[in-house]
């Protein structure tokens, strides 16, 4: 068991937490959730002793191990994979080095014979005979080949070193499992895979993650970071985003009944109070006015941006027609003879095959690329909105918040760009703020609020949640949802995809699939599953 103790952490002025008293209990999966900058990766941080809090101390159960996903991709370059692994245990690690050490000398001493049997009975304590099984096991299931395992960890592209790094704390059954973005870079098997590990772990996790399907499937209770204090909640992230809403929802309703009552007071007094016959009464609803107090909400760290698409007009019968598409990048064909037909009402998901693809897909339905071959055609009642993965050319100027959004018709001059930058979270100063230090998460709202400026009604999202805090998904989640003519986008947010598309576009090796459902109904029709198997035939695994 881990445990906080009147723990305190500011920044400045700015308290994230105080006075905060929590216990984390074995066979418990916690999610740790709050707003960007709400200090989720500083506790995690603080539990695992590598940060110190202001106030307050942290309690380990004696003996208890505690294992932290790394975030540093160059810590272990000159390292094998397999020991980047087992070097989640640390000591198994030093009694491994040590053992290997006695056993290579040529003159094995006495003292040397004593020393290896107090290692052997150490090493089989903690299971080390199997320590390089259990290593293989672990990348197998996050998608590290075999080939990949005896190079040296500089060798890996950044996405598999993040998978090697997760596996290193999911090592040699650690009692308590801190996880900060589990998810990052992994596949849908990959993921499935670390939900089903998560759920039989029958230790103590706490995980951080933006993934709220991920969240739901392995959460038994969620630690919510905001109003300065943490509040457990038992349940899942929905259960956790119901019960916070309703009891919010009745401090507002009993607040509003209390002022209310209070005007109704008040009115009599004003009323009666010179009248003789009424004047007990009214002091008598004097001293009950008196009484009366509505509570004043706490301020919460959480805030949700107002994202609304509302197209000027509604889409024709003919919406885009894509003809033997084709385009490679670098001398790699990215798309090869694309052909799809795009109706009214189609919300669809381009899934599987690499992002590049769908990226290049994008930006040639934006005009922004030229096909190799192949053509496209938007109907003529259609206008079209994009979004692309990568937006830094947008910002790469001197212009401030106000006069970025100006450039884009039909803002209005400052005042109609304040408010608008308002809905966005960009208030008072905020929206003076010069577009070249803003945040990711700032950057994607400034480029979604651009693109509800445009009134379309056809939107073309490449990975719109990335660098967006839970909230802000949320917000945009439902925005799309409501929206009631056509979407086309991509996104690893498998709950995003899941809500908001009906038709699910897959690109495998051997060309695409098509199907009106949604991405749930998706992955679990049979037929489906059999073609999906003809057309990778080896070559990978659906990726969103």
């Amino acid at each position: 068991m881990i445990s906080a103790s009147n723990l305190a952490l500011a920044y400045g002025k700015r308290v994230i937490f105080k006075d905060v008293n929590i216990k984390f209990t074995p066979g418990n999966c916690y999610g740790l959730i709050g707003a960007n900058g709400a200090g989720k990766s500083t506790f995690l941080k603080i539990l695992a002793g590598e940060s110190e809090p202001d106030k307050g101390q942290i309690s380990v159960t004696p003996g208890e191990r505690i294992a932290m996903l790394r975030q540093d991709q160059f810590a272990f370059d000159e390292l094998t994979v397999s020991d980047t692994v087992i070097m989640g245990h640390k000591r198994l690690f030093e009694v491994m080095a040590e053992r290997e050490a006695i056993y290579a000398k040529p003159d094995f001493s006495d003292a040397d014979g004593i020393r290896s049997g107090e290692l052997e009975a150490e090493f089989a304590e903690m299971n080390g005979y199997e320590a390089q099984t259990e290593a293989a096991v672990l990348l197998s299931g996050l998608g590290i080949p075999e080939e990949l395992r005896h190079k040296k960890m500089k060798e890996l592209e950044p996405g598999d070193k993040v998978r090697v790094l997760l596996a290193q704390a999911l090592f040699g059954n650690p009692d308590i499992l801190l996880l900060d973005e589990p998810t990052n870079h992994l596949d849908l098997k990959s993921v499935a895979w670390l939900e089903d590990f998560l759920f039989r772990f029958p230790n103590t996790v706490i995980v951080v993650s933006h993934d709220r399907h991920f969240l739901n499937q392995v959460c038994t209770h969620v630690a919510d970071i905001d109003f300065g204090k943490i509040t457990v909640y038992v349940g899942n992230y929905d259960f956790w985003y119901q019960a916070s809403q309703l009891t919010l929802k009745q401090k507002q309703d009993e607040n509003r009944k209390i002022a209310d009552k209070a005007d109704e007071l008040k009115e009599f007094i004003q009323r009666f109070s010179s009248n003789a016959s009424k004047a007990k009464q009214a002091t008598s609803r004097k001293k009950l006015l008196e009484k009366l107090s509505v509570e004043d909400l706490p301020v919460s760290s959480r805030k949700y941006p107002f994202v609304v698409f509302k197209p000027e007009r509604a889409c024709g019968d003919i919406i885009l027609e894509i003809k033997g598409l084709h385009k490679k990048v670098e001398g790699v064909e990215v798309l090869g003879g694309l052909d799809l037909v795009v109706n009214k009402g189609d919300k669809i998901a381009f899934v599987g095959g690499d992002s590049l693809s769908k990226t290049t897909l994008f930006q040639i339905l934006a005009g922004e690329l030229e096909p190799d071959a192949g053509s496209f055609r938007w109907g003529v009642t259609i206008t079209n909105a994009y979004f692309p993965k990568d937006n830094s050319a947008y910002f790469d100027n001197d212009l401030n918040l106000i006069e970025w959004l100006c450039q884009f018709p039909p803002c209005d001059g400052e005042s109609f760009a304040r408010g608008f930058l308002g809905r966005m979270l960009f208030s008072g100063d905020e929206a003076t703020k010069k577009t070249r230090v803003l945040s990711g998460g700032e950057r994607v709202r400034c480029m979604l609020a651009r693109m509800m400026l445009a009134g379309a009604n056809a939107l073309v999202l490449d990975e719109p949640t990335n660098h967006l805090d839970l909230e802000s998904i949320t917000a945009l989640n439902n925005g799309l949802i409501a929206f009631p003519e056509v979407v086309l986008f991509a996104s690893h947010d498998h709950q995003f995809v899941t809500t908001v598309a009906n038709r699910i576009v897959e690109f495998t090796p051997a060309g695409i699939i098509d199907r009106v459902m949604t991405f749930e109904d998706y992955l679990e029709n049979t037929e489906v599953a059999r073609l999906r198997d003809q057309l990778y035939q080896g070559h990978g695994e659906l990726k969103l």
